[in-house]
């Protein structure tokens, strides 16, 4: 059980750490420089790059392993996958969500206007908004197949958040999302929630374009 729950912690802590942008797409993973500052044997760290590589999250460089970078087509197919999925979460939700789960999503869309001048802090905002709505849609099968697109988005270098008034905007569109969780409009919060991930994709590609012409 002991080595389990380390496997365990291993791994999160190096997903944490691709998702938070400490290690970048094409940055080198080392067992050793892993294991110190984890603060845990190099057992768990060769298991958890293991487990990672497994699902594309990692990628070989000869002998070493890299964070894993998505092309164009790769980062297209992976939003299409997204946006039906959260679609259906939301509608899920709507027609399952508790009073609490409700409230919750509800306050988060307040809580996080606070953050409009971090977008660091906002994306992570985000993400929890996010997975509250996978969790009230109440469909177990859903939120493991929403978890590995959301493992998969960590391979994305930048936020869309980070564009001038998507914060902004973004927030906007949670809220409708919300108000029809809450009036268990289903239809709705499946067309507000795709709407929501389909202008963040367009997001992406122009401040990907805009990089590109640097």
């Amino acid at each position: 059980m002991c080595a389990q729950q380390t496997n365990k912690d291993a791994y999160s802590l190096i997903l944490e750490a691709i998702d938070a942008g400490s290690y970048s797409p094409g940055d080198r993973l080392v067992e050793s420089e892993l294991a110190e500052r984890f603060g845990v044997s190099r057992t768990p760290i060769r298991e958890a790059l293991q487990r990672l590589e497994t699902q594309s999250l990692l990628s070989r460089d000869g002998r070493s392993l890299i964070v894993a970078s998505l092309d164009h087509n790769q980062m297209a197919e992976l939003y299409v996958v997204r946006t039906e999925l959260e679609g259906l979460a939301a509608r899920l939700a709507a027609q399952h969500a508790t009073p609490e789960e409700v409230s919750l999503l509800r306050s988060m869309v307040e809580e996080d206007r606070v953050l409009l001048e971090d977008p660091q802090a906002l994306a992570r905002a985000n993400r929890r908004f996010h997975k509250q709505i996978h969790l009230a849609s109440h469909n177990r099968y859903l939120v493991q197949q929403l978890d590995l697109v959301h493992r998969s988005m960590a391979l994305l270098a930048s936020t869309s958040l980070a564009a001038e008034g998507r914060g902004d905007r973004a927030l906007a569109e949670h809220d409708r999302i919300v108000a029809c969780i809450e009036t268990h409009d289903g239809d709705g919060a499946y067309l507000a929630l795709k709407d929501h991930i389909s202008k963040a994709f367009e997001t992406r590609l122009r401040l990907d374009s805009e990089k590109a012409e640097l």
